[in-house]
């Protein structure tokens, strides 16, 4: 039993644990006699240890609330122009600036205030006046902020221009990234001194967080707006890219030009970029409105077809929001070695190298979600830009549920919920671990906020309050929250006003439980049918309430009566509630969430022929997905087999490659059901979908590899690169009628990853030698899942044939797992020295990068296998 207090000494205690909290403090301060008054007064009971220790964590807690607040940035000063001249020296990787900025403060005086400049070295100062500069006095303090010292007071009606003279090295930024954004150092040179074979000169920005302020100074606040002026020195045989418009080039001599942009609309500090490379550009447009997809030349054809339908999105997106596209121009480039999948720069998207594809590569491109994402940022982040990171899912959940906004209107309803779905697992999977507010007030680090609540979450969020509210009101809402803070800062309460304003409905219930709270619910469901004329529905709310709230969900419950579809409309607001549908025709299942709008974990406690009849009955392909994923693991193979049959002749894609990939290991079904083979065979040969029909030809290899031996040799020269692979293996997989090596070489020369890992694995599965410098040229060609599926046959071929470049292939891999800004490429580097692991100098090796290694999942991964090493 712990040892016990009369609580008539509380108030000393109490005091005793306060001033050892704040520090040291002398008694003499005290006032005695009114310490001994309030003890007095304070009648006896009992407080333990527990007690008090419970005390200091409360206390704690509510300081921290104060001192971690993480709200949006102190506005002193505004900067309302930026203009740079910007000279980049590739030998050094340091850009060399001049940097003019139109400043005034925001409401209080200033005689003193301060910018970010994160690694300079700083040159003179100076207030413009006129014609002449006055040097102006300044202190730079941690390599991070400058402090400018003014002559005089100024007021917020009153505005200056500041000189600043500087050179930038964000090379030198050792700050981590996050898994989002892997780096920060905000600018980057890609093979500057042109030493990488096959690897073109390049250099490209991304600023958000806050590291643009690694190549010029400003505030680096997303609740800053500037316009800019951007005058770019740059080789002449090289293209340059800005935000807004190019206004002038001028031919300097020597080989330099340069190119001034001008963007007049104001935008967000993080926002800004430039990039310079030799890029061939592929032209478009949208109305009157310019588009331009940059790539690196030669990949123009596979450019064109990778953004075909950019202005079709823009055009959606602008009559669905009720407001024109706001820019400009809108350039979209695609780069090597990007930190992050894409970024939203205001008018120049810059997206990673996976979508650098030939021609015949796009014709299997799945990259749409990642370019209406980025395109509708041009509304949600860039026209109207969260004031803080706090809120950064005003950005980021609306673009992520732009990708179903897209799917939905171009591809299906269908593959729109299944994406959605899938997105929520995401989420699901990231809050076993990790549940916070949405809109959170505290965090580490502003990187810290690029995670699947703010992304995931957040758009799932979005989805249900359309439901709650219907789709007139929810993109009429949208409409008027981007006219009303049109090139504004924004916080989550500005969307909540929004919506009231155009519903005349109280929307504080939604945003409290779903915005300002963490956690989701988890619901039990159970359904009555002792009346099946009027089914009892009961919903439980099981989520733990210690740290979730009890929520209030609007939700639809169905039914099918001989084949149609009936629902009704209802609203859970307690921890357990009953629901009668007065269906009148008697059911014999009743669909809770079919449509899966809810962000929620349900447990609908269906027999195996509830499933089935889900399977069956439902009109939405998310519902049926769900069915035979259920039926699965439900004990009953004869009602997964007969789903799994009817999956074959579904008109959603992703069931019918459900069925497809479950029959790859079935070779009992096709000797109980003939008939599967046949319609395996037509998927085959007449699927307009290159994915179904490729996994179709996988079907085929496995189970009759010899009987379609022709179908492969025709499909081999397939257009898509899928289909074509897969018909490749197929072939390879043949022992009556095998490849000739002959036949094989003939297809070294592919660029796609589909054809050179049949090609790989052949090599290793026959033994054939001779073959290194085709292993180093391929994964030096390769990138994305292409690379990091090759690298496991790299590494074995090497290590089966040491004597053929062994050495250059481990320096190689290690130089990845070392240095490569990609996650991926780490992994699948050290995956591949594992068959190297014989030796102790290559462990060795493996285990210095690993404990250089900043990123949690690649240090538990490397530490779990070195371990066990």
């Amino acid at each position: 039993m712990p040892k016990t207090f009369s609580l008539k000494y509380t108030p000393i205690f109490v005091f005793a644990i306060i001033t050892g909290i704040i520090g040291c403090k002398s008694t003499a301060d005290v006032p005695i006699q009114e310490v001994n008054q309030t003890v007095e007064e304070v009648p006896d009971s009992e407080f333990t240890t527990e007690d008090s220790l419970e005390f200091v964590r409360i206390l704690r807690e509510k300081e921290s609330e104060i001192l971690d607040y993480r709200g949006s940035f102190p506005k002193d000063i505004e900067v309302h122009h930026v203009e740079l001249e910007l000279g980049f020296d590739y030998q050094n990787q340091s850009v060399s600036g001049i940097a003019r900025l139109l400043i005034s403060p925001h409401f209080y005086p200033i005689k003193t205030f301060e910018l970010d400049a994160k690694e300079f070295e700083l040159g003179r100062i100076s207030k413009i006046v006129g014609e002449d500069t006055l040097k102006l006095g300044y202190s730079y303090t941690d390599a991070e902020k400058i402090t400018i010292y003014l002559p005089e007071e100024i007021q917020k009606e009153d505005s200056i221009w500041v000189e600043i003279n500087y050179k930038a090295f964000p090379e030198r930024s050792t700050k981590a990234g996050s898994s989002a954004i892997t780096d920060t150092k905000g600018l980057y040179f890609i093979d500057p001194l042109d030493t990488i074979p096959n690897k073109p000169t390049m250099i490209w920005t991304q600023g958000e967080t806050e590291h643009n302020s690694r190549w010029f100074p400003m505030v680096d606040k997303p609740n800053q707006r500037f316009t800019q002026k951007f005058i770019l020195t740059v080789p002449d045989s090289l293209i340059s890219l800005s935000n807004g418009e190019l206004i002038s080039q001028n031919d300097l001599g020597n080989g330099m030009r340069q190119d001034t942009w001008v963007m007049d609309i104001p935008h967000a500090p993080y926002l800004a970029a430039v990039a310079v490379g030799d890029f061939g550009k592929v032209s478009d447009s949208w109305e009157d409105v310019p588009l331009g997809y940059y790539v690196e030349k030669g990949f123009e054809a596979g450019a064109k077809k990778v953004f075909q339908n950019t202005p079709e999105m823009i055009e959606f997106f602008s009559e669905l929001l009720g407001v024109d596209f706001p820019w400009p121009k809108y350039d979209q480039l695609v780069v090597r070695d990007f930190v992050s999948g894409a970024m939203e720069n205001t008018t120049l998207s810059i997206f990673m190298e996976e979508l650098r594809l030939t021609e015949r590569e796009a014709i299997d491109s799945e990259w749409d979600y990642i370019i209406a994402h980025e395109l509708f940022h041009q509304w949600f982040g860039d026209y109207v830009t969260t004031e803080s990171w706090s809120n950064l899912t005003l950005n980021e959940a609306f673009a992520n549920y732009s990708e179903y906004l897209w799917n939905e209107h171009f591809y299906s309803r269908d593959e729109a919920d299944l994406k959605l779905m899938a997105e929520k697992e995401g989420y699901f999977y990231e809050a076993e671990t990790k549940q916070v507010d949405l809109i959170r007030f505290k965090y580490e680090d502003s990187e810290d906020m690029f995670d699947s609540h703010s992304y995931a979450k957040g758009g799932a969020i979005l989805h249900m309050l359309r439901k709650a509210i219907g789709d007139e009101a929810f993109f009429e809402s949208l409409k008027h929250y981007l006219k009303e803070n049109a090139l504004k800062s924004v916080e989550a309460h500005d969307l909540r006003l929004a919506i009231e304003e155009v519903t005349g409905r109280d929307m504080n219930w939604f945003f409290n439980q779903w915005f300002f709270d963490k956690g989701h619910p988890q619901l039990l469901v159970r359904a009555d049918y002792s009346q099946p004329e009027n089914v009892l529905l009961e919903v439980y709310q099981t989520q733990d309430l210690n740290t979730t709230p009890i929520y209030k969900l609007p939700f639809e419950v169905s039914w099918y009566v001989e084949g149609v579809r009936r629902s009704k409309r209802f609203v859970l607001e307690r921890a357990f509630q009953q629901f009668a549908l007065e269906n009148e025709d008697p059911v014999e299942v009743v669909y809770f969430d079919e449509q899966k709008e809810l962000l929620a974990i349900t447990n609908p406690s269906f027999s195996p022929e509830q499933w089935s009849l889900q399977f069956f009955q439902s009109e939405y392909g998310v519902s049926r997905y769900e069915a035979l994923d259920s039926l699965e693991i439900s004990g009953r193979e004869d009602l997964w087999r007969q789903a799994v049959k009817a999956g074959l002749s579904d008109d959603f894609s992703s069931i019918q490659e459900y069925s497809l990939l479950t029959l790859m290991s079935k070779d009992s079904w096709f000797q109980d059901m003939p008939e599967l083979e046949e319609l395996v065979f037509s998927i085959a040969t007449n699927s307009e979908d290159n994915s179904v029909k490729s996994t179709a030809l996988d079907v085929l290899a496995a189970q009759w590899k010899e009987k379609y031996n022709p179908t492969f040799r025709l499909m081999v020269n397939h257009p898509s690169y899928l289909v074509a692979g897969s018909a490749l293996m197929g072939l390879m997989a043949s022992e009556t009628k095998p490849m000739s090596l002959e036949e094989v070489e003939s297809y070294e020369s592919e660029e796609s990853y589909h054809m050179i890992i049949p090609v790989a694995e052949y090599y290793l599965d026959n033994a054939i030698t001779g073959k290194g410098p085709w292993f180093m040229e391929k994964v030096r060609s390769l990138s994305g899942d292409g690379l990091y599926y090759f690298f496991g046959y790299f590494g074995e071929y090497f290590s089966m044939n040491p004597d053929e470049g062994e050495e250059e292939a481990i320096l190689y891999l290690l130089n990845l797992m070392e240095n490569s800004p990609k996650t991926g490429e780490k992994l699948g580097a050290f995956q591949a020295l594992l068959g190297f692991a014989d030796k102790p100098e290559v462990v060795e090796e493996m285990q210095r990068i690993s404990g250089k290694e900043s990123d949690d999942f690649l240090k538990q991964y490397y530490g779990y296998f070195l371990n066990n090493l």
